[in-house]
């Protein structure tokens, strides 16, 4: 037992960074599809937050070690859920050199990073959208796409979060017995 929370409650945080990880590679770079990513987050703190007390053998409580251990699980596991997808998301910024397949017109013509991502979003038909919003060049394009990300990965700090306190409070519920014998 550690001052704050359970050494097993460090253990299935260790395990919510794999989780994490996991999820973040099948969902952000093998089978790109952001929206699965933003709606595990929440299930994985869930799972995280009800494992770091099993794992603990918190059985019976109290309930202030319960919240603790659910609490720090989740909030590691939505850390490195935020943390993957602005790593992701910085990786494919900066790195865009404006490929395009021939038969949608071959690459664009712009500066790697910021510029051709900008581009990107006018090529797709969203220029009236964009200047809608206040953005005329890749600069303005720029604070608002990292506005954005930050804003999403924040959203998933707290679902995964707010998951793991949730799941201790499932685990607190239904494992009222007494302590398990050291």
């Amino acid at each position: 037992m550690t001052r704050f929370v359970d050494r097993g409650a460090l253990v299935a945080a260790g395990v919510g960074v794999g989780v994490s990880a996991t999820i973040g590679i099948s969902f952000l770079l093998v089978i790109p599809i952001e929206p699965v990513y933003w709606f595990l987050s929440l299930p994985s703190g869930l799972l995280i937050g009800y494992y770091a007390n099993q794992r603990a053998g918190r059985r019976g409580g109290p309930w202030a070690r319960v919240l603790a251990n659910a609490l720090a699980a989740g909030a590691i596991t939505g850390v490195t859920f935020a943390i993957l997808l602005l790593g992701v998301k910085g990786l494919f910024f900066a790195g865009d050199t404006g490929y395009r397949d021939p038969v949608l017109g071959g690459p664009l013509a712009c500066q790697t990073g910021a510029d051709c991502v900008y581009r990107r979003y006018l090529d797709e038909g969203r220029a009236d959208d964009l200047r809608a919003a206040g953005i005329t060049d890749a600069a303005s394009f720029g604070r608002f796409y990292w506005a954005n990300q930050l804003s999403t990965a924040g959203l998933l700090l707290i679902l995964a979060t707010a998951g793991g306190v949730a799941g201790g409070i499932v685990y607190g519920s239904t494992n009222r017995g007494a302590p398990a014998a050291a």
